[in-house]
């Protein structure tokens, strides 16, 4: 919807989005896991092949857990009723995917998304709060993004956060496979409050998403990885054809000298790291994700993940060896540990 349409919190949060099926092969499974680098330094890696090739005669190949992302990227859009915001200021902060069962190799999904949560916060003012660093950087790489929107971002009165939450299910058995939850930042869309109290609607309000602290101490395990210079070409063969990410002359246009990496690419990178060091190489372990998008990543450069045990969780970040920024933060929850640990 435009800019300069009236925000009308009751339609957005009432919206129902049709259901999509989404099918995918086990081509599909290869592609992505090729995509977020899975044996890109050695093609025979013991701990990843799986993910490629039936190693040992297995009949199946394995599953990267965040490939679960694929699943909601067609199921949804802010195109919506009563959801007024200026596409240029559209941020995706955060991303969270809870793994239910293990996904085969090969499917059919039925996806259902809905508006899981609406939240102006135009009264930010009052409190004195800021949008961070990270955010004000990364609206600068908007496309077309201009003075004007500059004062958007600075004037912490004029936001929205929308969330989305997409459940998938097989459709053969109608078994619950994954959900994802996506956090969206859109500046200049606040305000829209009728009373004194800031606008805020949340599915569930009794389960706040809280900020993950990054310890101060010695990682417990740190995993370097090295993208290609074609890491956003390949990975973006597995759905998601934004420009910015292959196409250099938009990306000048963003203000990048280069196209970037998808975030969510970087995001398998984390959790593959994740998965190689502290589940010893087993991706069944892993029960959700929790990423929150810092700073972009070039093609071609070397991300380092650092990891903490907290009990089953691992607290991670990625950082970006070249530039030395955090790019990436979050947490992974785990069934159980490895007894090898």
């Amino acid at each position: 919807m435009g800019q300069n349409s009236e925000m009308n919190p009751n339609l957005v949060v009432s919206h129902k989005y049709p259901e999509v099926t989404y099918s995918y092969s086990e081509r599909d499974v290869i592609l992505y896991a090729l995509g977020v680098g899975a044996c890109a330094r050695d093609a025979v890696d013991d701990k990843e092949l799986k993910y490629v090739y039936h190693k040992d005669g297995k009949q199946y190949i394995e599953v990267l857990p965040t490939f679960a992302a694929l699943f909601a990227i067609a199921s949804y859009n802010l195109q919506i009723p009563g959801l007024a915001y200026d596409p240029r200021l559209l941020l995706h902060g955060q991303q969270y995917i809870e793994i239910h069962k293990p996904f085969p190799s090969s499917g059919r999904i039925r996806n259902r998304a809905c508006i899981s949560g609406l939240h102006d916060k135009g009264l930010e003012r009052q409190s004195g709060l800021m949008p961070s660093m990270e955010i004000i950087i990364r609206c600068l790489y908007v496309p077309s993004f201009t003075l004007e929107n500059l004062l958007l971002v600075f004037n912490p009165g004029k936001a929205a956060i929308v969330e989305i939450e997409v459940e998938s299910y097989e459709k053969e058995s109608g078994e619950l496979l994954c959900t994802n939850r996506m956090t969206i930042f859109l500046r200049g869309a606040g305000g829209f409050s009728k009373s004194s109290e800031p606008y805020s609607y949340s599915k569930y309000p009794n389960h706040p998403v809280s900020a993950v602290k990054v310890p101060k101490t010695q990682p417990f395990a740190v995993f370097e990885d090295c993208t290609q210079p074609s890491q956003a070409l390949l990975y973006r063969l597995s759905g998601d054809y934004n420009p910015l990410h292959s196409d250099p002359s938009i990306a000048r246009i963003a203000g990048f000298s280069r196209p970037i990496l998808h975030g969510l690419c970087t995001l398998g990178f984390a959790v593959r790291a994740i998965i190689r060091c502290i589940c010893r190489g087993d991706p069944n372990m892993v029960k959700n994700i929790q990423a929150r998008f810092l700073l972009h990543v070039y093609p071609g450069e070397t991300l380092i993940t650092e990891m903490w045990l907290d009990g089953l969780r691992v607290i991670y970040q990625t950082k970006v060896k070249e530039r030395s920024r955090t790019v990436l933060s979050g947490y992974v929850d785990l069934s159980r540990l490895a007894s090898s640990l």
